[in-house]
């Protein structure tokens, strides 16, 4: 019985300790809210941290101006497309990569599968200036070619992930396959590419998170007069004179964050799915 109120005791523990957590985590997600609300003489001022008035009051307007003045549009464009093409590049070519490391168990398998690993513990500071320059050499600096870029820095713990996951493969199953007259490229996509799909999603959700919201790699590649995705955009959020528009500015973000947690909510009961249906694997 004690041994019961004990547990009980510290699940409860755990459970204030997390909801605070959680608390602290949301608290700046929910002063942008309630920021982009608010008219420009409230933020920057001590009622910063009031909920909207009938006098601070902004309406839509600080969204109309993060969307009009600013090419918001044209930078949600090229983040959106820079993150779906670095997104499916990665999924696609370190899935078969992982197939072929783990199928293939042979010297120059293990090698490829140990400097993906390698990767993972660079530092991007550095390579960023030799990336750079190298970018600029090959034309990888638009954000229709970037993904390459994105597919080398990201192969790592993608090709990591899924080498865990296609070990618990059966192979009989690739065996059956081939007996039925499927070659390679028919055997992953019509039966380890299905199964991998918990995985896939899971790589997705990490990998696009990156993309999204990285700022370093495009400003380091990208033409900033040219190219702008959002986190460059935010950036570089200016006003006549040089003034930054802290109104549009926290409307901009709040429309930056929304993307990826939709993408996050539809996608997370794929991944409850799939957490479930491997616990009970046979």
């Amino acid at each position: 019985m004690n041994d019961l109120k004990a547990k009980h005791a510290l699940n409860m523990a755990f459970t204030v300790v997390f909801a605070v957590l959680a608390v602290l985590y949301v608290y700046p997600v929910f002063m942008i809210l309630i920021n982009s609300f608010k008219v420009e003489t409230a933020i920057s001022t001590s009622t910063v941290f009031q909920l909207p008035t009938a006098d601070t009051f902004a309406g839509a307007a600080n969204f109309v101006a993060a969307v009009v003045s600013q090419g918001f549009l044209q930078s949600f464009f090229y983040s959106a497309f820079i993150t779906v093409t670095s997104v499916a590049l990665i999924l696609l070519c370190c899935s078969m990569c992982a197939w072929y490391i783990t199928r293939i168990n042979g010297p120059i398998s293990k090698a490829i599968y140990y400097l993906c690993v390698f990767s993972m513990v660079v530092p991007f500071q550095m390579v960023m200036f030799t990336l750079a320059q190298t970018a600029d050499s090959l034309k990888l600096n638009t954000p229709y070619n970037i993904c390459i870029i994105y597919l080398g820095f990201g192969a790592g713990l993608a090709v990591f992930m899924f080498c865990g996951f296609v070990k618990s493969i059966p192979l009989e199953i690739e065996e059956a396959a081939t007996i039925d007259g499927c070659n390679p490229l028919q055997t992953y996509g019509l039966v380890v590419l299905p199964i991998l799909k918990p995985t896939l999603i899971s790589v997705a959700i990490l990998q696009a998170m990156w993309v999204w919201n990285d700022y370093l790699l495009p400003t380091l590649v990208l033409d900033i007069r040219k190219y702008r995705t959002i986190p460059m955009l935010i950036q570089y959020f200016r006003g006549s004179y040089g003034r930054v528009e802290m109104g549009p500015m926290m409307a901009c973000i709040l429309l930056t964050i929304v993307p990826i947690i939709v993408f996050y909510l539809a996608c997370q009961k794929y991944i409850i799915e799939g957490v479930v249906a491997g616990a009970v694997k046979g």
